[in-house]
């Protein structure tokens, strides 16, 4: 299983040889370190825990953080033994062009939203008696049993969560600057904190 951590720079787009566009994403990835590898004799479980953007600022390190003076650390689930072991260095040359990889990562946050806007919800009809309420999410509740039935749909805030695209293409893979370009969008805003893997 290949697996890394990287920040979403933006979006832009490529022309194949017959001049056809594709709307793609650039990801920096890495270099990412493995920090430690759990077993099941331990942990009960085969895990790696990688670390991404060691801190510089020795006032920011902690004392549990010996060893692990890393911003963003995860940890994986592999199956059985794994040639990696720790200190190793894991970076864009992992992936191939053409590879499918899923990526996760926090949803851009939308707010307050109404029903029509983070359900689709229908809405009044634009006619008579309808004032004021033509994006109004109607009636909530019931005769019986005179409440708001728990899980209904309600406007709430949106966005902000985790979410994963997978299938994704590789288009392009820069080993020496790390960078991934990817086909199609990923989750949240630029700088966002995203995985990789396939």
């Amino acid at each position: 299983m290949k697996f890394i951590l990287g920040h979403k720079l933006g979006m832009s787009q490529m022309f194949d040889k017959n001049g056809k566009l594709t709307p793609v994403t650039l990801i920096s990835v890495g270099p990412c370190y493995i920090l430690q590898k759990k077993g099941k004799e331990k942990e009960g479980y085969d895990a790696i825990q990688i670390g991404f953007k060691k801190i510089e600022k020795k006032n920011k390190i902690g004392k549990s953080m010996k060893g692990k003076e890393y911003k963003f650390i995860k940890e994986y689930r592999i199956e059985g033994d794994d040639p990696l072991s720790v200190g190793d260095e894991i970076n864009a040359s992992i992936f191939e062009e053409g590879e499918r990889v899923k990526v996760s990562g926090i949803s851009k946050g939308k707010g307050f939203q109404g029903g029509i806007k983070k359900h689709g919800m229908h809405g009044r009809n634009a006619t008579h008696g309808v004032k004021h309420e033509e994006r109004n999410i109607g009636s909530t509740g019931s005769r019986f049993p005179q409440h708001v039935i728990k899980g209904r749909k309600m406007p709430g805030r949106m966005g902000y969560e985790r979410t994963s695209v997978k299938g994704l293409k590789i288009m392009k893979v820069d080993k020496e600057n790390n960078l991934l370009v990817i086909k199609g969008a990923v989750p949240g805003t630029e700088r966002t904190l995203l995985e990789i893997r396939n």
